[in-house]
């Protein structure tokens, strides 16, 4: 702590940095502390010129790291992510409860989870979930989170990843739309007159849509949020690019439905992350755990309720409770 003490102007540098670092841009840190970017950049000059080594490279979009930075940030984000951990078990212990915070899409969230948040508190009723919640394509860090929901290929040096599913995707439409426009008949391919899609999804998996039958002129709601793009399906606006781990709710009980027989399974696989230098909790285990059994139980029975898509045949090649964790 002597060196420390010495080492460092302050501790208003770390975080300082920290916050810039993380941000990538000195402008997105000012605004996250509340202070000026030019505030940012002096903090950041004061502390390179007490250490004697440069942090930053300075680039036209913004800053990147330097090694000398790259060695400090991963040191500063586990410290940080210990101090958090301890105030929040002190925290916990003071209430009884223990929180667990979970980095998913709002999608996710309102479709997926919302729906059985009942059973959840049933199953964990000591348990507080924080959210931080990604708007468009999944993605970022899971630093400074329990546990986050991201398309990887699996564990590496920083993560454990537990499988849940591959990505797969399908057409969906709402009961009102696929009855009015596919004659209600079981089978029956819904004509696409409006594609309701995510204007940050990568890749684009648009093409899933191109019209199939004669007549069929595509017009476009385009929408930032994916839930909102689930929304405007359920609601009758057209057919959606529906995102199996996010719809299998709303399929199973039938408010959405497949547009086509068709699906398409990208090659990416949705997993659980979560840091390895974070304290194994038990509690985000049975989280964990309770995520993946409550998605395999949607996915198992939209097999039975659809047996021409072949769900069952495509866990059985890439079981979902397969953990990639070690």
């Amino acid at each position: 702590m002597t060196l420390l003490r010495r080492s460092l102007p302050s501790m208003n540098a770390l975080f300082t940095f920290e916050a810039a670092a993380r941000c990538g841009n000195f402008s997105k840190a000012a605004n996250e502390l509340n202070v000026t970017p030019a505030a940012v950049s002096r903090m950041i000059a004061r502390l390179e010129d007490h250490l004697g080594t440069q942090l930053f490279v300075r680039i036209a979009t913004g800053s990147s790291l330097s090694e000398a930075g790259t060695i400090l940030f991963e040191s500063i984000t586990k410290g940080f992510s210990g101090i958090e951990n301890a105030l929040r078990e002190i925290e916990d212990r003071q209430t009884g409860l223990e929180t667990v915070s979970l980095s998913v899409s709002t999608g996710f969230t309102t479709h997926w989870l919302m729906p059985r948040m009942s059973k959840f508190k049933s199953d964990f009723p000591n348990v507080d979930l924080r959210f931080q919640l990604v708007i468009g394509a999944l993605g970022g860090s899971v630093a400074d989170v329990d546990l986050g929901m991201r398309f990887v290929d699996g564990a590496d040096e920083r993560h454990e990843a537990a499988l849940i599913m591959p990505e797969i995707l399908m057409p969906i439409c709402s009961p009102s739309y696929y009855e009015q426009y596919a004659t209600g008949q079981e089978g029956v391919e819904a004509p696409v007159y409006t594609i309701v899609n995510l204007d940050s999804a990568q890749p684009d998996w648009s093409g899933l849509f191109l019209p199939r039958q004669a007549g069929e002129t595509v017009n476009s709601l385009i929408f930032s949020d994916y839930a909102i793009v689930v929304q405007a399906a359920l609601l009758g606006q057209g057919v959606a690019l529906g995102w199996l781990n996010v719809v299998a709710h709303w399929l199973r009980t039938r408010a959405l439905v497949p547009a086509r027989q068709d699906l398409m399974v990208t090659g990416r696989l949705c997993h659980l992350v979560r840091m390895r230098d974070k304290p194994r909790r038990p509690v985000v285990s049975h989280i964990r755990d309770w995520i993946i059994a409550e998605l395999l139980e949607d996915v198992l029975d939209l097999d039975r309720q659809y047996p021409a898509l072949g769900l069952q045949a495509l866990l059985d090649r890439k079981s979902p409770m397969a953990s990639t964790e070690n």
